[in-house]
C-alpha cells in the first residue's frame, strides 16, 4: 500500500499539538478540510469535508507520542501523527498515510500538507494568545505558511 510522511516544526510545546489534535469535534475551527464533525461513539466521528463525508474511527493514542486512525470514506485510509518534542516550546510534526492506488500520491502530498499548515496557523494564533472561538479559517493564511 503507497504511503507518504510529511513533517513540520511548529513554536509550539508537544502537549498543545497534541491537545489539538486530540480534539476531533474542533476540527473544523481550524482544519481546512473539515466543515464538521460529530462524535458517533468514543473514539469515532464522522467528518463532512470538502472531498466527501469520512468516518474516522481512532485506533492508537499515546498521549504527546502519537496518534492514528483509520478511515472510511476518504482516499487516506489510515493515518496518524507522531510527535517530537525539539524543545519545551517547539514540536516536530510528522504526519503519515496510507491509500490505496500510486496515482494519487501528489493529492495526498497536498492534502497533508494543507492539513500540517492548518495546523500551524491555528497553533501560532493560540500561542499569540488568539482565542479559539474566534479564530477565522483562511486559506490564503494556510497557503504562506
Amino acid at each position: 500500500m503507497p504511503s507518504i510522511e510529511i513533517k513540520i516544526e511548529l513554536d509550539s510545546p508537544v502537549e498543545k499539538i497534541y491537545e489539538i489534535l486530540n480534539d476531533y469535534l474542533t476540527l473544523p475551527r481550524w482544519n481546512i478540510v473539515v466543515s464538521e464533525s460529530t462524535q458517533l461513539e468514543p473514539k469515532k466521528y464522522f467528518l463532512k469535508t470538502n472531498v466527501g463525508d469520512v468516518t474516522n474511527t481512532e485506533i492508537e493514542n499515546i498521549p504527546n507520542e502519537k496518534m492514528s486512525s483509520i478511515q472510511e470514506g476518504s482516499p487516506m485510509q489510515k493515518m496518524g501523527y507522531i510527535f517530537k518534542p525539539l524543545s519545551s516550546s517547539a514540536t516536530e510534526v510528522t504526519l503519515w498515510a496510507e491509500f490505496e492506488l500510486e496515482d494519487q500520491r501528489d493529492v495526498m502530498e497536498m492534502a497533508g500538507d494543507l492539513f500540517l499548515k492548518s495546523l500551524k496557523v491555528y497553533s501560532n494564533y493560540l500561542k499569540d494568545g488568539g482565542n479559539p472561538e474566534e479564530y477565522k479559517k483562511s486559506f490564503s493564511k494556510i497557503k504562506k505558511a
